[in-house]
């Protein structure tokens, strides 16, 4: 009884379509669709491929003629059986009835009322289509240049299948998903810009965020700031990165409101660094306390991590800890202190600093710190740069590993660089007066009769018995650029070589115990103080900073020209920097 019912309601609403009034068709339409099974039309997926399939490709065409139609449809419903799920003509009986209506006011220009009920019919229809894939009907109304079926199209087929005509119609209409599709599509920057701001004015959050970053990503925080203010309560990234811009400008109590809110909803950075700010506070040089170090035996370097912003000290407190759980390392007479966090801009610090060509500070600034901790070396983690090490203090950036730390803590002890040097320093540290002015523990080279300098084969040597470890030379890469044949107390890939794939062998190690224990083989912190005092003209301070320095060459009968040597070998990214510029 169910199938004759609605085959008697199929009839008497279509019958009432003769007129064309569009508003009388939206009703129809709407009609029909309450009476179809609602389950399998709204929510349920086609199954065939014939339901998905354009009207003619199906065998019926309801735009031919309403009477051909009302026959087609009273009969097919009529035979079919009680299941609704089998009385597909109707279906397409409604979407001909909706494009009827959709099209209505373009074919017969009525008034401003069947426009509303065509915009209507157009909705209606987007929504049935998309919902049962019928591609077809969403192409037909695309063709009146409808932006939201063109982007509903441009959905169902996929970005690989759709066409760029039907995300650009819809970017043009105004649908702001297809205008951050449009504008994340193409490479031209001011195009991007304007889509994207297109996309973000209509209050779209997507766009507003990636508008957000595209700022961000050119270094404009100021015009991304009201776009994350807008994002910041419902999206977490956007709150993360918004109490990011607060702290940059010192308003640290809505800062902390914003990244807790982020670390509560699983971001991972945002919850790093809710601890770090729990644990560590902004602090001045002078107002740095003392450090309980262990025994002068156990710390033959005092090494004091610093950290110059909210990003840095996250830095900083991974790279402690990471230190503090390698077992490697823990039989060294070295020891590191906790990060301290110093206030925005207490440190000037640039990649090209003073246009040398690597990363560095003004060291002036930390005197207090060396003063107070008695400190011999530091480790300054800037925002961004080169790797290296410079008199006593090493300076990383926040891409740094722990590994290249491990690689930077043994230039503090003398170890040189076994990947391939520079020419210029190949020159200078490869030469017969480089290594007898300053022996690295883990390099000799070709002399006239024997290795040069035999002594620090025989150290190898020596040092191999006394642990039982074997000692197999091997060839080192670092005087390859001036064809001179350099060698290393290993035959396998080290950590001199490669930071993040090299090991530590054993021997190394205990090279490395020697040199801690010999002043002469170290440059501390000092002896960049001196420098910067001097150079800017304070004598007083490069006075006292230069008797700190003597002080520490006669603790280990240091002479000067020996730690002048040390210095320049004791950095590999910053001598390399120079001399690539050079060539």
């Amino acid at each position: 009884m169910r199938g004759l019912t609605l085959a008697i309601i199929a009839l008497l609403l279509i019958a009432g379509d003769s007129g064309r009034y569009t508003q009388q068709l939206v009703r129809n339409a709407t009609s029909a669709i309450h009476a179809y099974d609602k389950q399998f039309l709204l929510a349920k997926p086609l199954s065939t491929k014939t339901d998905a399939l354009a009207p003619e490709q199906a065998g019926s065409d309801p735009l031919s003629s309403d009477s051909a139609s009302v026959d087609s449809t009273a009969s097919a419903l009529a035979n079919s059986s009680l299941s609704s799920n089998k009385a597909r003509p109707l279906k397409q009986s409604v979407y001909a009835l909706l494009w009827l209506a959709a099209q209505n006011n373009e074919l017969s220009g009525t008034s401003q009322g069947n426009d509303n009920a065509s915009e209507e019919a157009q909705n209606l229809l987007i929504n049935v289509a998309t919902k049962n894939n019928a591609q077809y009907w969403l192409e037909q109304l695309a063709s009146i240049n409808n932006a939201d079926a063109a982007w509903a199209l441009y959905q169902l087929l996929g970005e690989e299948a759709a066409s760029d005509r039907l995300v650009r119609l819809a970017a043009l209409g105004n649908v702001a998903e297809a205008q951050l599709a449009f504008a994340m599509a193409t490479e031209n920057p001011e195009k991007r810009e304007k889509w994207l701001i297109r996309a973000a004015e209509q209050g779209y959050m997507p766009a507003q965020a990636a508008l957000a970053d595209w700022y961000l990503l050119h270094a404009q925080p100021e015009l991304a700031k009201p776009w994350l203010q807008k994002t910041a309560m419902d999206d977490m990234q956007s709150a993360f990165k918004y109490g990011r811009l607060l702290w940059d400008e010192n308003n640290r109590d809505d800062a902390k409101v914003f990244i807790q809110r982020a670390a509560k909803e699983g971001h991972k950075l945002a919850q790093q660094i809710a601890s770090v700010i729990k644990r560590y506070r902004p602090t001045t040089p002078t107002a740095v306390s003392q450090y309980s170090w262990q025994s002068n035996t156990m710390c033959h370097q005092r090494i004091q991590l610093v950290a110059t912003s909210l990003a840095t000290i996250a830095r900083a407190d991974k790279l402690y800890k990471d230190y503090v759980n390698d077992e490697r390392l823990s039989e060294l007479p070295l020891c590191i202190a906790p990060p301290l966090w110093l206030e925005n801009n207490v440190l000037d610090c640039n990649a090209n600093f003073q246009g040398q060509g690597n990363l560095a500070c003004n060291v002036k600034p930390l005197a207090p710190i060396v003063k107070a901790r008695d400190v011999t070396h530091a480790i300054v983690v800037s925002e961004q740069g080169k790797a290296n090490v410079q008199n006593g203090v090493m300076y990383l950036d926040i891409s740094d590993a722990y590994s290249v730390m491990v690689h930077e803590l043994a230039h503090f002890a003398g170890f040189i660089d076994e990947y391939a040097l520079s020419r210029n320093a190949a020159r200078r540290y490869c030469s017969n007066e480089g290594l007898n002015t300053f022996a690295p523990p883990n390099l000799t080279m070709d002399g006239a009769i024997a290795y040069h300098p035999q002594n620090t084969v025989n150290h190898w040597e020596t040092k191999a018995k006394e642990a039982f470890l074997p000692l197999r030379v091997g060839t080192a890469k670092t005087c390859g650029a001036i064809n001179v044949t350099s060698y290393k107390p290993s035959r396998v890939i080290t950590f001199m070589e490669h930071h993040d794939s090299g090991v530590i062998p054993d021997l190394y190690l205990s090279l490395w115990q020697d040199q801690l224990a010999n002043p002469a083989a170290q440059r501390p912190i000092s002896m960049n103080l001196f420098q910067a005092f001097h150079k800017s003209g304070q004598s007083q301070e490069a006075g006292q900073w230069l008797a700190a320095y003597e002080s520490h060459k006669a603790s280990g009968e240091i002479n000067a020209g020996e730690a002048a040597a040390d210095s320049a070998t004791t950095t590999d990214a910053n001598t390399d920097a120079k001399t690539n510029t050079e060539e």
